[in-house]
């Protein structure tokens, strides 16, 4: 469950916090890509969740995979940075690579499978499918904004 946080600052103003959450977009060789049918609203999305405040960004990434996923993973790289607007939840992605374990369903997925492109784009919501396809694009991080489901932010769509 996400968490509105606050704080005041010297003037009394109040000033928000925001999560900070994390995902691997884990792909194969043959460039399928990792993905789960979330339990808690049926999205298809890359697994990832809450990034502890104990672990690095990457630790947290590999943590989430593993999880959700039955997954081992290394991360290669960041892919880019998104923020959902509406919950005030920063996601940093990471692009990954399988190094074991076995598909598994966990508490957070009902589904695990491997997608095509063809796949992410029809089944996937917008905001979460642009996150993997970034991922697959090797054009250096990205840096986007939206609203749960759609972009807000003009710039070259991944659609």
């Amino acid at each position: 469950m996400l968490l509105y946080m606050s704080n005041a600052n010297r003037e009394g103003r109040s000033m928000s916090l925001h999560s900070v959450s994390v995902a691997g977009v884990v792909v194969r060789e043959d460039g399928h890509v990792l993905v789960i049918k979330r339990a808690d609203n049926g999205a298809w999305e890359a697994p990832g969740g809450v990034l502890e405040l104990d672990e690095r960004p990457e630790e947290g990434a590999c943590r989430e995979v593993l999880e959700e996923t039955g997954i081992r993973v290394e991360t290669e790289r960041l892919t880019g940075v998104y923020k959902n607007m509406k919950r005030g939840v920063v996601a940093l992605v990471f692009r990954c690579r399988p190094i074991g374990g076995e598909e598994r369903t966990s508490d957070e997925s009902v589904e695990v499978r491997w997608f095509t492109r063809e796949e992410i784009q029809s089944h996937m919501v917008e905001a979460y499918a642009v996150r993997v396809l970034d991922a697959l694009d090797a054009m250096g991080p990205q840096v986007r904004a939206h609203d749960g489901r759609r972009l807000l932010i003009a710039g070259p769509s991944a659609f």
